[in-house]
């Protein structure tokens, strides 16, 4: 119950705070703007807040050397 209350007074603040951005005015602290869209993105996509940011779903990154020598990007006049 207790993350549905955050979530819910998360949500009116982003009304509220949206509403002052489109009538022209600024913010206080944009960087709370931002992690409240951030939450609720989270919370939309079931993203677990304490899970941390383990990447095991991500596939190993390719070889950067292997990619310099393979493929140039074709240069500009």
């Amino acid at each position: 119950m207790l993350t549905n209350d955050k979530s819910v007074k998360d949500l009116v603040m982003l009304l509220f705070e949206t509403a002052l951005l489109t009538s022209g005015f600024s913010l206080d602290d944009p960087n709370t703007f931002g992690n409240r869209i951030h939450r609720m993105l989270k919370l939309g996509l079931s993203i677990d807040e304490d899970a941390g940011e383990a990447d095991v779903d991500m596939p190993p990154l390719e070889d950067a050397d292997a990619d310099a020598d393979g493929s140039k990007m074709e240069e500009a006049d």
